[in-house]
């Protein structure tokens, strides 16, 4: 995700959004099954003792498995396959030796590269059993990106995307994270427009047929407020306070609701 920018926010003009062709957003979908099957494959191996890197090894392992290349590693000097972010970790953790506890939660956010092209996704998920308290910073983290993908039709606003997500997780109680936003996607990782998870509806570029936009919310049970640790990567939350982070690549369609490439075809 972009580190956010608020001077371009919603200022991007249109002509930098470049909008994909039906053959490059096949490829974007090619890439984004293969995010959505690697992801299953790894939280099948999420329990307590094992490592976030084995995880780490799992994830590259299966991305070159179904053919492509994994699209994080050395992405800006990033040195792993997988973001493994656990318990206070917002997002960029970086896997190690760290070994996952019962009661743990973690994003786990990929990215990988066919012919060119990125797709992009992430979930959270629990490690063993956690608290009602812990289930509901999940399903309300998911649902929140849900109801921002409903509003990525034609004709509506970036914002109304932000909004969207913004209002219903400040709605159950917690808030959204703004030092990161989501994007758009495509021959780049990280293209415009910026798509943050807050601010008010009506506001930015008209959403259009060929946008293909990575929507992530990432939610905290306290405070917005993060900080980057030293190792430059790993964003926690400043009041330790535990978070949550979904990603779809998504593509908005001539008619009707948004395309979910990263959404798991059986």
């Amino acid at each position: 995700m972009f580190r956010n920018d608020c001077s371009q926010r919603y200022l991007v003009p249109e002509r930098m959004i470049v909008l994909k062709t039906s053959e490059e957003i096949e490829l974007i979908a090619s890439a984004s099954q293969i995010v959505a099957k690697s992801h299953r494959r790894i939280l099948a191996e999420v329990k307590p003792g094992v490592t976030t890197l084995e995880l780490d090894r799992l994830a590259d392992e299966c991305i070159r498995e179904y053919g492509a290349i994994p699209a994080f590693k050395g992405y800006r000097g990033y040195p792993k396959t997988l973001c493994a972010s656990v318990n206070e970790e917002v997002v960029h953790g970086i896997p190690s030796g760290r070994v996952l506890k019962n009661g743990d939660i973690i994003g786990l956010d990929l990215g990988a590269i066919v012919d060119g092209f990125y797709g992009d996704g992430a979930i959270t998920v629990s490690v063993g059993e956690i608290s009602p308290e812990i289930k509901k910073l999940i399903m309300v983290t998911e649902e929140s990106l849900q109801r921002g993908i409903a509003q990525a039709i034609v004709g509506n606003r970036l914002s109304d995307i932000s909004h969207a997500v913004q209002s219903y997780v400040e709605s159950q109680g917690y808030s959204v994270v703004r030092d990161f936003v989501g994007h758009g996607i495509g021959r780049q990782l990280h293209e415009e427009p910026q798509v943050p998870n807050y601010g008010r509806p009506g506001q930015g570029p008209r959403l259009k047929a060929g946008m293909v936009l990575a929507i992530e919310p990432m939610v905290n049970v306290g405070g917005a407020s993060v900080k980057v640790l030293d190792d430059g990567w790993t964003a926690v939350t400043r009041d330790r306070s535990l978070s949550a982070h979904f990603e779809h690549t998504i593509s908005i369609q001539p008619e009707g609701p948004a395309r979910i490439l990263t959404a798991l075809k059986h």
